[in-house]
């Protein structure tokens, strides 16, 4: 990198830490006023940087609006894929994303297990929102209000004996979900597959999506299963850091 270059990408923290005037800029770039002026009018031409009335400089709305632009455009399933495909070869199991839309958990990528068993699970297919992992992770991160208005207005079909029965189970669940940063569904939905999934977080500690690992009992039994969350969580981890570039603490 030219050191031109480096030094205007240096002012940028700067002022992200709030105004400065010249010398400010100049005294922590290491360089004269007149340098650190010319690169101040080139990031304020091209509406990085915003000089105040006070003549105080800080970050400009162009650097905000290109933030946001590259957040909008972000394919959280193209970064992740590389990720589940990886997962799936290690643990042999199938491999889900999905993502909260609408009112509505849907599957966004899936990698089938390397084994004659298959899930009826698709791409573009509602989950069982009351039951599947991902799901509670996804509504987990709402608020709390908006977390009790989604549960009151919910069904809670029993599929089997260890579905979710109500909202209050449900708001509970989502609780401890939203406490260990991790989720489960064991034979929630059917009877014979288990279920673990961790949070993919955007830049800003958000939710943006969630992922999962999946396999019927007569494969492994919930036991083993959860022998892959470590691996399941650090996968979802190393998906975080690649879409945000933000490294965010795990909580125990």
């Amino acid at each position: 990198m030219s050191q031109t270059v480096d030094r205007a990408l240096s002012i940028l923290p700067l002022l992200a830490q709030g105004p400065a005037d010249l010398g400010q800029v100049a005294e922590r770039l290491g360089v004269h006023k007149s340098t650190a002026l010319r690169l101040l009018r080139t990031l304020h031409e091209h509406g990085l940087v915003y000089r105040q009335e006070d003549q105080r400089y800080r970050l400009g709305a162009r650097l905000f609006a290109l933030a946001q632009e590259a957040v909008e455009n972000l394919d959280v399933r193209e970064i992740a894929h590389t990720h589940l495909v990886e997962l799936n070869e290690q643990c042999g199991h199938t491999v889900h994303l999905a993502v909260y839309e609408e009112n509505e958990v849907l599957y966004i990528d899936k990698v089938e297990s390397r084994y004659p068993v298959r899930m009826y699970s698709r791409i573009g297919k509602p989950v069982a929102i009351t039951v599947a992992a991902v799901a509670k992770l996804l509504l987990a991160d709402l608020t709390e209000p908006e977390r009790r208005v989604i549960a009151e207005r919910l069904d809670y079909p029993l599929y089997t004996s260890r579905s979710t029965p109500n909202a209050g189970a449900f708001l509970k669940e989502l609780a401890v979900v939203r406490e260990q940063g991790w989720a489960t569904d064991l034979g929630g939905h059917e009877e014979s597959i288990n279920c673990v999934g961790a949070p993919v977080r955007g830049a800003d500690g958000r939710v943006v999506a969630a992922m999962s690992v999946s396999a019927p009992n007569v494969v492994v039994t919930a036991e083993e299963l959860l022998t892959l969350l470590p691996l399941v969580r650090r996968t979802a981890d190393a998906i975080s850091r690649e879409y945000s570039g933000t490294t965010h603490a795990k909580k125990a």
